[in-house]
């Protein structure tokens, strides 16, 4: 099994100030560990091989970019993701057979579908960044709770307190905004 410790903070700064030894040692002492995060997010080890290069590549072209050294593994693992999904959407058809068939919904069903994921939108991006990250990763890419944890530094009962909070403020969210104005009164002008 690979090592899963990333490189020291010392030679992530010194990179950062432009010590090529110390990041020809950076990008290759991540490389297992970027590797790791592409066979677990691609979905063909082909996929996991070209993202796993785009990162390293990132990594070496950015890595002035990184604001805290103790960010760096989130920050491979954002990119990592970011490559994995785009060469998934890449693999998906432009066309699908049963658009064909589908019945075309009507433009007041488009504005109302765009209206509800515009609020789920927005109950989502007002969660606090820790919740807001478990939510999309368990719930919007479908990663497994272990793999969330991972990720993310946390633990398994951390993970899930995490979402099951997150859930519960867009739930509380979304309720709010269906809920009519307190006291029944409606606020529109009536004809």
């Amino acid at each position: 099994m690979a090592d899963s410790t990333w490189p020291a903070a010392q030679l992530i700064v010194a990179a950062q100030g432009g010590d090529v030894d110390a990041l020809a040692a950076l990008v290759s002492g991540s490389h297992p560990n970027i590797q790791r995060f592409a066979r677990s997010l691609c979905a063909t080890p082909e996929d996991a091989e070209d993202a796993a290069q785009e990162a390293l590549i990132i990594l070496y072209r950015k890595i002035g970019m990184l604001r805290a050294s103790g960010a760096l593994a989130a920050w491979m693992f954002r990119i990592v993701r970011n490559e994995c999904l785009r060469r998934a959407r890449n693999r998906l058809p432009d066309h699908t057979p049963w658009q064909d068939t589908a019945v075309a919904a009507s433009a007041e069903d488009e504005v109302l579908q765009r209206l509800q994921a515009g609020r789920v939108a927005a109950a989502v991006a007002a969660l606090p960044p820790d919740q807001r990250r478990v939510l999309i990763m368990r719930d919007i890419q479908g990663y497994s709770g272990r793999m969330v944890a991972d990720a993310l530094g946390l633990n398994v009962p951390a993970m899930k307190s995490r979402l099951h909070r997150a859930r519960a403020a867009v739930r509380q969210a979304l309720q709010a905004i269906s809920d009519p104005a307190p006291g029944g009164k409606d606020d529109r002008k009536k004809p």
